[in-house]
């Protein structure tokens, strides 16, 4: 079993003048059915079961070396529902006023605020919460898009 394991690597390997540019056309395709970072995952994925090197397969997808070895961890762990989700509710910290949002909507709809300064203090002075300048902003732009 592993003289054909080394054969068929060794046949794959000699693809690889033309790899890169065949694994950049099929992400172009995939992309039509979905979004790149998926498309990568995938073929990154064919290509682990390949055999293929981390620094082949981060050359022809563009995944980085944390990413592939996640995915590497995941398909030996047989976690395969959680291959292609995406982390992006994961991810970033956890917001600091996390459930209060609807009282600080209601404050900001009740009151006169003028600027993110203004709002970031009445925070501090109701909740005791120091919030910054710039996600005040992320806070009002969300509310904003959601109202």
């Amino acid at each position: 079993m592993g003289e054909k394991s080394n054969e068929k690597r060794a046949s794959i390997s000699k693809l690889n003048f033309d790899s890169s540019l065949i694994t950049k056309a099929v992400i172009h395709f995939l992309q039509q059915y979905m979004t790149e970072t998926l498309a990568k995952r995938l073929i990154g994925i064919v290509l682990i079961i390949a055999g293929m090197p981390n620094a082949t397969i981060v050359e022809n997808t563009g995944l980085s070396v944390r990413s592939i070895q996640r995915l590497k961890k995941q398909m030996e762990s047989g976690t395969a529902d959680d291959l292609f989700a995406l982390g992006y509710e994961r991810s970033g910290k956890t917001s600091k006023v996390k459930g209060l949002e609807s009282a600080i909507v209601h404050e900001l709809e009740t009151n006169n605020y003028h600027t993110r300064q203004q709002v970031a203090d009445m925070v501090y002075a109701k909740f005791g919460i120091i919030w910054s300048v710039s996600a005040v902003g992320k806070f009002l732009k969300k509310n904003a898009s959601e109202n």
